[in-house]
């Protein structure tokens, strides 16, 4: 199934976080097909003196939602975040943005992600990937939910995307 995630960063070498996320999905056997430029973020939601690094990936994983749920929860903890912290600093973050036309509302999980629509830190990369994907509940896609964003943050290109992952 392919995937799109979100994975930001904003403690300590924030670039070096997102790259040892990327060999981890790898080394768990997720396969990298695209990923975004590298963006400086605006903290959306809490006070922050660093802003985020923030990247969208496209990923083809051989799992079902929750269980790659479970796998980003693992990452994410076997690279020193705090997992009770809702909101505010981390090392790093992954979400699961899109599972392909997918829609799942649990407790412990939202495909597609509540949130994404209202957030330029993810639409910006994600349309710099897939413009063209249809968000399956909005049924719009990424390019056009970018147009109608109402989100004030800034997102700043710093390194364009390379394209040796990409198919």
């Amino acid at each position: 199934m392919k995937y799109f995630l979100s994975i930001g960063s904003n403690l300590e070498d924030r670039e070096k976080n997102l790259s040892q996320t990327q060999f981890l999905l790898e080394k768990e056997g997720i396969e990298i097909l695209k990923e975004s430029s590298l963006y400086k973020t605006q903290p959306v939601g809490f006070p922050s003196k660093s802003w985020f690094y923030n990247q969208v990936l496209e990923v083809k994983a051989n799992v079902k939602p929750e269980a790659l749920l479970t796998l980003v929860k693992k990452i994410e903890q076997k690279m020193g975040r705090d997992l009770p912290a809702k909101k505010g600093p981390r090392i790093i973050d992954i979400d699961i943005l899109l599972a392909e036309k997918t829609v799942i509302q649990t407790k412990n999980l939202e495909i597609p992600h509540p949130r994404m629509e209202k957030r330029n830190f993810v639409l910006v990369p994600f349309s710099e990937i897939s413009p063209d994907t249809v968000h399956p509940i909005l049924n719009l896609s990424v390019k056009d939910i970018l147009k109608k964003s109402n989100d004030p943050s800034m997102v700043n290109q710093i390194k364009k995307r390379t394209t040796h992952k990409e198919c």
